[in-house]
């Protein structure tokens, strides 16, 4: 579980409800259902208006890395990529087929599998270049889809409050029911800026990280495999791939080796 963002949640709500409650305010004032059914629907609508339905259901399906973070070891990723040239270097590209096999990431399998095949470096990056652009144009559609949610939410917001005291004038007659009724119209105009800021923007920045995250990854798998193919030393490939790592993600081993090495070219 991602903790930041289940915490986050937990603050910002908080803060809003504590300081509604410091004011004097209730609980029962800022929670009107029609004002949510009007806000939320309203958005859904947009949004579906504006997206077809398979970035819909990769949004939906994306929305889960916000709250659960996908476990994407990448000094591990650079170890097996450092033991797969090593075994090149020593007996031939060839050598690692039977291990290109049990890789589970469909990217780094078909790297390899063009590797295995004898194919060259550059062809090897011209295809699975193919298939980053793709796989980072798919990406997209989450932070696009919640991006888009989270504009029109507090729009459709004013089109509650509006429609509220619509209701409120409607009523005039009777005096002592204006102060509640304006009130109530203003309650969409929370939900719809609350939503926004609070879910629907954070979401699609929290996915873009993930994304940029993946992307590096897929980044690291591609020179890695184009440098085995190429012959490079394996510690030499280790070295070039070492800065696709972060400082906090990296073994204390190579973590050491990376403060030698700058230090000796200091």
């Amino acid at each position: 579980m991602d903790l930041a963002s289940i915490l986050g949640v937990v603050v910002a709500l908080g803060a809003i409800l504590g300081g509604q409650a410091l004011e004097g305010g209730s609980l029962h004032s800022i929670t009107q259902p029609t004002a949510a059914l009007i806000v939320l629907g309203g958005t859904v609508g947009a949004v579906m208006v504006m997206f077809p339905g398979s970035q819909l259901k990769r949004a939906m399906k994306d929305a889960k890395k916000v709250f659960v973070a996908p476990h994407v070891d990448g000094a591990g990723i650079l170890a097996r990529i450092v033991g797969f040239a090593q075994k090149a270097r020593r007996e031939g590209v060839v050598s690692i087929e039977d291990d290109a096999a049990k890789v589970e990431d469909p990217y780094f399998k078909k790297a390899l599998s063009l590797a295995v095949d004898g194919t060259s470096s550059k062809q090897i990056r011209e295809v699975m270049e193919v298939e980053l652009r793709t796989a980072e144009e798919e990406a997209e559609a989450g932070p696009k889809v919640f991006e888009a949610a989270g504009g029109y939410c507090p729009t459709v917001g004013i089109i509650g409050a509006v429609l509220g005291l619509i209701h409120v004038m409607e009523n005039l007659s009777d005096p002592s029911k204006l102060g509640a009724g304006i009130a109530v119209a203003f309650v969409a105009t929370v939900y719809g800026v609350s939503a926004a800021n609070l879910f629907f923007l954070p979401m699609a920045g929290k996915l873009k990280v993930r994304n940029h995250h993946d992307n590096m990854m897929r980044e690291l798998i591609l020179e890695g495999v184009c440098s085995m193919v190429d012959g490079d030393n394996p510690r030499l490939i280790e070295q070039k791939l070492g800065g696709f790592i972060a400082e906090h993600e990296r073994k204390p081993d190579e973590a050491g080796r990376g403060q030698g090495a700058q230090a000796k070219a200091a």
